[in-house]
């Protein structure tokens, strides 16, 4: 069974930091194309960040130079490096890996930046 668990979301003030971490089991991301995904309220999903199974990255224009994704193979893990948070990043974030018709989800989570 394929499990993608994210964790590391919650509350920060602008300027602030988070890192949101990606657990898989019963697939191996490295060989996945992997990606974070974000919903605000009212609006539809985006895709914030990917990065191929070679390692190539791309981002969102309103979070290059902010945010960072990586991954640990040792751990199997997908990260994202959330720097210099704006309120307008406030959403649920949720991974993702695909591998040709192989597509799966984690369940999210919440990222809120307020003062």
């Amino acid at each position: 069974q394929v499990q993608l668990v994210e964790s590391g979301g919650g509350l920060v003030q602008p300027g602030g930091s988070l890192r949101l971490s990606c657990a898989a089991s019963g697939i191996a991301i490295s060989t996945y194309r992997t990606g974070w995904y974000r919903q605000a309220p009212g609006k539809q999903r985006e895709l914030v960040a990917a990065m191929t199974s070679g390692g190539t990255t791309n981002y969102v224009d309103s979070v290059k130079g902010r945010f960072t994704i990586s991954r640990d193979f040792a751990k199997n893990t997908l990260y994202l490096q959330m720097n210099n948070l704006r309120p307008e990043d406030t959403a649920v974030y949720y991974c993702n890996a695909v591998l040709y018709w192989r597509d799966y989800w984690g369940q999210g989570t919440q990222v809120t930046v307020s003062s």
